[in-house]
């Protein structure tokens, strides 16, 4: 997948999920959005050769590597975040500050916690469409 596929996937699908965060799961005006969601991880999955099983969250902090940086804060070094859990970093960091050397290690700790309640949200949302269906 190209670089530029990624980045425009993962900035839609980071303003898609903060769009389904408005609506309650099982509200009938949510479905566009959900189904959109869906089809952009049905490509994701798609983009992913057989081999190459997606990292799940909790490989994804184990890999992370953090810095204590000499302004007295831990940052942490982006190029040890595997694709595609970088861009989707980056997308949701739009406006934070940091430091030269990196992102700020409560940042990405924010982030992979806000990740988890989303991914929630999402499977709530689809738990409660199924239901329906």
């Amino acid at each position: 997948m190209t670089c530029d596929l990624l980045l425009e996937r993962e900035r839609l699908k980071r303003r898609v999920l903060w769009a389904l965060a408005t609506f309650h799961p099982g509200d009938p005006s949510a479905s566009d959005v959900l189904a959109l969601l869906n089809d952009l991880y049905d490509q994701e999955r798609n983009d992913t050769p057989c081999s190459d099983k997606p990292l799940e969250l909790v490989e994804v902090r184990n890999s992370v590597s953090f810095m204590h940086h000499n302004s007295g804060i831990d940052i942490i070094l982006e190029q040890t975040i595997p694709q595609p859990w970088r861009e989707r970093f980056h997308q949701a960091s739009i406006g934070s500050t940091r430091v030269a050397g990196g992102p700020y290690a409560t940042d990405w700790n924010k982030f992979s916690t806000e990740w988890e309640a989303e991914m929630w949200h999402l499977e709530t949302h689809r738990a409660a469409r199924h239901k329906l269906e």
